[in-house]
């Protein structure tokens, strides 16, 4: 029997509806959906309307392209409401012929989130970093272990509950429930990195439009995350500025255009663009590398006061690894590697299968990693085969955000 899963990405740029099919545990992309994103800023909602008419767009689309009704998603989470930290855990273990019990873990691990957080905050991911049976501090997994005493130190991801009842109740005009949230940096983690990394120590930037997702890992585990409210929009909006252009425009020119290598760039290499006013002017591609330089230099600034505030400087062997639509910029592997000084690489999603073509890109490690995160054993389902017109969650919605009587 096939499982299907359905992954809901809503950023700051885009919203993106993954269908994923599960066969013999291989994952195969059979649905998808992606919307230009309005309504949303430095990833949290700004607009519920503008938001939950985009969403239902690209659910629309998921729905067509996979067959499926789909009813509950995997959600994407950013935001600078986003905070973490660690705790460690106890309990005494019974003594029986079977060993430490999943039991044993899950009470170790409800005592480990016994922390202290405002009414306004909730903890949205509980990740065991590493576990000590009695004296022994080098357990991995103490299942059918032997001891008297069981300790976990975990990795406690809150949220602000505002920020997550705004996504909710986007994903419920729609009609889709939201099975787990799940952070950004994690979900992409699930896609662009190897196991010897996680295993070494890496850290993992998804670089979107108005956030950058940091994830530690060590170890095989995470260890530290974090969000940093700057990203590629703040790139473009240098250069808006700086060229007195649409942001649109400036968008179109960074893409085409943009580089964080101004040494590398030809002095006599120009390009054309209409600023406000409507009279072109010639500008130096060298100059423009600068903009760029200056501004992705000053997010690996922040990356790296991050780590160091975490205290994990200088354990990072694997170095960084780059992803998120930002991270196409050419040239950021070098300025990251040049401010962090550890190795630096630019990831895109992979064992992609099915419907791969248009997601073979760093914008959609998170979208792809929601699903995979799901593979892992959490939130898979059946749902029906569709029925029905195609246009019914268009309708719905459309009704459903008009004003009263």
């Amino acid at each position: 029997m096939e499982e299907i899963i359905f992954a809901l990405d809503i950023g700051t740029t885009k919203v993106c509806a993954l269908v994923g099919e599960v066969r013999a545990g291989q994952l195969r992309i059979i649905g998808l959906g992606i919307e230009p994103a309005q309504g949303m800023r430095k990833g949290m909602i700004a607009d519920v309307n503008e938001a939950a008419l985009v969403i239902a767009r690209a659910v629309e689309k998921a729905e067509q392209t996979s067959g499926y009704s789909l009813s509950r998603a995997l959600v994407s989470m950013a935001g600078e409401h986003i905070e973490s930290t660690n705790n460690r855990g106890a309990v005494a273990v019974g003594r029986n012929n079977a060993g430490i019990t999943p039991d044993d873990i899950d009470r170790a691990l409800d005592a480990a989130q016994a922390i202290a957080i405002p009414q306004n905050r909730q903890i949205v991911h509980l990740v065991p970093r590493r576990f000590k049976v009695d004296e022994n501090d080098a357990v991995r997994n103490p299942v059918g272990m032997f001891g008297y005493r069981l300790e976990v130190e975990a990795h406690i991801v809150t949220a602000a509950t505002p920020a997550l009842m705004n996504l909710q109740k986007c994903a419920d005009v729609v009609g889709i429930k939201v099975e787990e949230f799940v952070l950004n940096a994690l979900a992409s983690a699930e896609t662009v990195l190897e196991q010897t990394e996680r295993e070494m120590g890496v850290l993992v930037a998804d670089i979107g439009g108005g956030t950058t997702d940091v994830a530690l890992f060590m170890d095989g585990m995470v260890w530290h995350t974090s969000v940093i409210p700057v990203g590629g929009n703040h790139v473009t909006n240098d250069i808006a500025i700086g060229l007195r252009v649409p942001f649109e425009v400036a968008e179109r020119v960074k893409l085409q255009y943009g580089d964080c290598r101004p040494a590398q760039i030809d002095p006599e290499s120009i390009f054309t663009v209409e600023p406000f006013g409507g009279e072109k002017i010639q500008v130096g591609r060298q100059d423009l590398a600068h903009v760029i330089e200056a501004r992705v230099e000053e997010i690996f600034q922040l990356v790296l006061h991050d780590v160091r505030e975490s205290g994990y400087d200088g354990m990072l062997p694997a170095g960084i690894v780059l992803t998120g639509g930002a991270a196409q910029l050419r040239g950021i592997a070098q300025v990251a590697y040049r401010v962090l000084g550890v190795p630096a690489r630019v990831a895109s999603p992979r064992n992609l299968a099915g419907l791969v073509d248009a997601l073979g890109s760093p914008a959609y490690a998170t979208s792809v990693g929601l699903l995979q995160w799901a593979l892992s054993g959490q939130n898979s389902y059946r749902p029906k085969p569709r029925q029905g017109e195609w246009g019914r969650r268009l309708g719905t919605i459309f009704k459903a955000l008009l004003p009263g009587p």
